[in-house]
């Protein structure tokens, strides 16, 4: 089930304090950035971080699952908790780096 534009909108206005946010598509769900960092994963509209040492302490009582089939398992953030969201999303964003743009190959001779 792809995940709803409304709902990535509503955890995109929730951590708008955090930085410059923007969303990509990606195969009917969401990649939240943060500053061009890479922060929630949104998937059956449901926000995932990373599990991370950084935010262990301030989610370690938050549900846990995975995203995808294959992935590892991601906390599970409350979107109407907009303090703990924020709080998340701030330290995430000091470890995560940006993603490195990649060369296209070049073709075969």
């Amino acid at each position: 089930m792809a995940s709803d534009i409304d709902f990535v909108n509503y955890v995109m206005d929730q951590i708008k304090d955090a930085g410059q946010t923007t969303c990509k598509k990606m195969f009917g769900e969401y990649m939240v950035y943060v500053n061009q960092k890479p922060v929630i994963l949104i998937c059956d509209n449901t926000a995932f971080v990373k599990k991370l040492d950084c935010v262990q302490p301030l989610l370690e009582n938050c549900e846990t699952g995975r995203p995808y089939n294959g992935a590892r398992e991601h906390y599970i953030l409350d979107v109407d908790d907009r303090e703990q969201m924020f709080e998340a999303v701030n330290e995430l964003e000091k470890v995560i780096p940006v993603p490195k743009k990649k060369s296209k190959k070049q073709g075969k001779m």
